[in-house]
Order: structure tokens, then sequence, then C-alpha cells
């Protein structure tokens, strides 16, 4: 294809992921699809909640006549199978659609390699895998639901430039400027879940709410890692603010302290105990088989270091702040017993630095320890 066309191409299925970022689906993926005939957009659309119309729908709906023949570009792709609505490759077949352009190619098992392969036994071209960069960071926390069996967890802390969460007394209110506590608000609102330890819960009473001031609220499940049922009823993450729920996950050892919570609108969920806490492999695995696709964990240093340990963390996010604290005793952004030597440190790849007011934003992969 001609550079002209690949312009063409990827402008067009950035579009169609403009236009995914728009539904609210979870657990199921969105998908923004575009129909184009004769050089012009004809037709577009999204999915836009779980059980309804997929995006594939919309935009042959809104094309109409004009989709017979047409190209199709899609984000993921489309579907072989009937869940709650009839196969897409069906609807793409009866419309008369010519080309399908895919962004990335789905690893659920119902679908895998299924959607593409009908349309091209059906004599539809096929052509996969455009803008793989974009459409792979955009599925990335959905492939690592469908493929691991648990939600995508993303670390993200705020911290000082010596790696503290917080002062030797514990105070940490406000180590970040306003606008990383707003994108923080913005993170929020885009996963389905906010995990945190109880000691956090005990030392900062979070809300653990997206209050982002746009648009209608949408508030995460809230988590609490609590393994002897020790969170107050009055603690704002159970009493403040929120239509989400809030799941306590605690051990055998900690259910009678846990039920009580109950009477309070929490949900106590028991889950394996390793070491008297709560197994957070575990945790993770019920979280999926819930719907949870996407986890933000936001502490503490605890907390950090038993997922980075266990190899349940997919990315981090660390806000930066120019202060520095000291002392031997302040609460470090990772705690736990820490690693030997540095052939066991946690490599991070893809690192992505910018400013945010006055803070730093450090992104990252967590790659797979070679020590």
């Amino acid at each position: 294809m001609s550079s002209s066309r690949d312009d063409f191409h990827e402008a067009t299925m950035r579009r169609a992921l403009r236009l995914a970022a728009r539904g609210r689906t979870s657990p199921n993926p969105r998908v923004g699809a575009v129909v184009v005939a004769g050089g012009e957009v004809v037709g577009e659309g999204f999915h836009e909640r779980c059980g309804g119309p997929h995006a594939e729908v919309h935009a042959l709906a809104a094309a109409g006549p004009q989709a017979r023949g047409a190209d199709l570009y899609v984000t993921l792709e489309p579907c072989n199978h009937h869940g709650r609505t009839p196969p897409c490759t069906e609807a793409i077949l009866a419309a008369g659609i010519r080309r399908v352009f895919i962004g990335h190619r789905d690893v659920d098992p119902h679908v895998a390699g299924g959607g593409a392969a009908r349309l091209t036994a059906a004599g539809v071209e096929v052509i996969a895998d455009v803008v793989v960069g974009p459409c792979r960071a955009f599925y990335e926390a959905y492939d690592v639901h469908r493929r691991l069996g648990r939600p995508h967890v993303l670390l993200k802390a705020g911290m000082t430039l010596d790696g503290r969460l917080a002062t030797r007394t514990g105070q940490s209110k406000w180590i970040t400027g306003e606008a990383a506590r707003r994108a923080v608000h913005r993170l929020r609102s885009q996963v389905d879940a906010i995990l945190v330890g109880v000691g956090t819960v005990l030392a900062d009473d979070p809300e653990l709410t997206a209050r982002t001031g746009r648009g209608p609220r949408h508030d995460p499940v809230r988590v609490v890692v609590d393994s002897r049922g020790r969170t107050p009823p009055e603690a704002r993450v159970i009493a403040h603010g929120s239509a989400a729920p809030t799941l306590v996950a605690h051990t055998a050892e900690g259910a009678g302290a846990a039920a009580r919570l109950v009477w309070h609108g929490v949900e106590a969920l028991e889950c394996v105990g390793c070491d008297g806490r709560v197994d957070l492999a575990d945790l993770l695995r019920r979280l999926a088989r819930r719907g949870i696709v996407s986890l933000l964990a936001e502490g503490g240093g605890e907390v950090h270091w038993s997922l980075l340990e266990a190899g349940l963390v997919d990315r981090v996010m660390l806000f930066v702040a120019p202060v520095i604290v000291g002392g031997r005793s302040a609460v470090p952004v990772v705690g736990g017993q820490g690693v030997e030597d540095m052939s066991r440190a946690f490599p991070i790849e893809s690192v992505r630095l910018r400013r945010l007011g006055r803070d730093l934003v450090i992104e990252g992969r967590v790659a797979p320890r070679t020590g």
C-alpha cells in the first residue's frame, strides 16, 4: 500500500479508537468501528454498554445501504459467537462489507481468530494488526484479564523525591500537587476497582472515589485487603460518598470481625490465607470472576511489595513531588523485605516521563525478572 493509503488507514483506526474510548462496557471490551466508502466515512459507532449492540452493528446501521462494498475499520477482532448479542461477523456479511481492517486480535478463547477466519472464509478481505502499538496499549487490561484470569494491575503512588509515601509520623497530605491529584481522580474513573491495604485505611481514611467534576460520575469498586477484619465501620471507604460497593478481603481468621461490617453495607470476601495474610493471587482471581478487568493499587507500601513479589503488577505510575522528607522510619513507597541484590530488582520497561504541574510522572511496564 502507498504511504498516503497507510496514513489514511492509521488515521481511520485512530478515529475508531477514540470512539471506543467513549464506551462503558466492562467486563466486555470497548470497541469502536468506522465504515468507509469511496474514501469517506459513511458510518461509525462504538460499544456503549455491556449487553448492548456492538460497535460494528452501530456503525453498519449508520452507514445503511452505503455499507455494501465498503470498508470496515474495527479496533478489535469481530466476534463470531452468540453471547448477549448475535455474532458481529454475520452482521458484517449481511451488510456486504468488502474489506475489514482489524486493530487488535482478540485473545478471548471465545473469539481468538474465529471472527477473522469466518470473514475470510466468506470472501471478505481481512487486514489485521493496523496501528499495532496504540491498539495493543488500548487492550492491555482486557488481554491480561482474558489470558491470565486476573485483573490488570496498575500500581499508583504519590511519593517524595526520596521515595516516601508519608513522613515518620505518617502524615501524607499533600505530597503531590493539585494537578497530580486531579489526574488520579481521572484515573480512578477509568478503572473497575481500587485496592488498598487496611493500613492505608487506618492511617489516611481515604474515600477512594473518583471526583472528576465532569459528566456522569463513575466510582470504582473499593477493595480493602484486611486479613483480620480491622476496618472500622466509620471509615470513609464504608460510610461516605459512593454508590460503588466496598469489598473487605479477609482470611478465615478474620471472618468474624469482617462479618460485622456486612451490617454497614460491606461485602466480606473470604480468601485463601498465606502466612496469616490474604493471598493476593487468590483475591485477584476472585475479582476477575466478578468482571473486574482493571484494578488500581493505591497502597500502602506493604501491599505494593506483596503485589510486586507475587508477580501481580503489570504497570507502575509514580507521581514524584520535588520534596524530600528524610527519616529512617518514614513510610517507603514499597515496603516488605525488599530484594537481596540488584539481580532480583523489578525492571521497568517502556518508561515515560512527563511533567504535571510541579510534579514528575513516571510510567512504565513491569518486565519479568531475569535473576
